[in-house]
C-alpha cells in the first residue's frame, strides 16, 4: 500500500487499527488546513524513501472519534504504529527527513 494522497470516506475504527499488525503511519488533518497543504510535500518524499509502509489518512475534526483516540489537538498529527502501538509521532513536521527518520524507526527500509 503506497502512500494515500486522499483523505479516507469513512475513518477505521480504534479497534480496527489496534488489531493491525506491522507497521502503519495514520496521518491526521483536512484538505483544506494551510499547515496540512505545506506538508504534503515532506510527507511525499518521506514516502519516497519508505514506500513500502502502509499509510491511512484520516480527515479529522471535531467529533471525530478516531483523532479524539489519539488524542490530536493540530494538524498535520503523524502517528507511526506498529502492530497497533504507537512507537512515535510528528505534530506539524517541518522536514522530510524527520518524517523518513520516524518512518525508519518502524523498522523499515526504504
Amino acid at each position: 500500500m503506497p502512500m494515500t494522497t486522499t483523505f479516507a470516506a469513512t475513518e477505521p475504527t480504534r479497534a480496527e487499527i489496534d488489531a493491525r499488525s506491522g507497521p502503519l503511519v495514520l496521518e491526521f488533518g483536512t484538505p483544506w488546513c494551510g499547515f496540512c497543504l505545506r506538508a504534503q510535500p515532506l510527507i511525499e518524499a518521506a514516502f519516497r524513501q519508505h514506500g513500502d509502509l502502509p499509510h491511512i489518512k484520516v480527515e479529522d475534526g471535531s467529533g471525530r472519534p478516531l483523532g479524539r483516540s489519539f488524542r490530536v489537538k493540530l494538524w498535520p498529527t503523524l502517528v507511526f504504529l506498529r502492530d497497533g502501538q504507537e512507537v512515535g509521532r510528528l505534530v506539524r513536521p517541518q522536514s522530510a527527513q524527520e518524517i523518513a527518520d520516524a518512518m525508519a524507526g518502524l523498522g523499515q527500509a526504504g
